[in-house]
């Protein structure tokens, strides 16, 4: 969808993981679409960083990357980037 979408942070819940963008928007996808992360420890989920120039988030301790545009798009399946 928008493939240009960049990163600035990252926030979560026990419910939603929410990514807030460069350009001020926030995006919520619900924490179930990530089993990897919702399984993880809160130390775990927090530390990650932005890759491929902000449009991707990575998860080193748990060797899961998410490309923002995923969140953006809805599909019936949801998988990592």
């Amino acid at each position: 969808m928008n493939g240009s979408a960049r990163g600035k942070s990252v926030h979560f819940d026990d419910r939603h993981l929410h990514v807030e963008l460069d350009d001020g928007r926030v995006i919520s996808t619900p924490m179930h679409w990530y089993p990897e992360l919702q399984e993880a420890t809160l130390r775990q989920v927090g530390n990650y960083s932005f890759i491929c120039r902000g449009t991707g988030i990575e998860w080193p301790e748990l060797d899961y990357h998410l490309s923002i545009a995923s969140m953006l798009a809805y599909t019936e399946e949801r998988e990592a980037a």
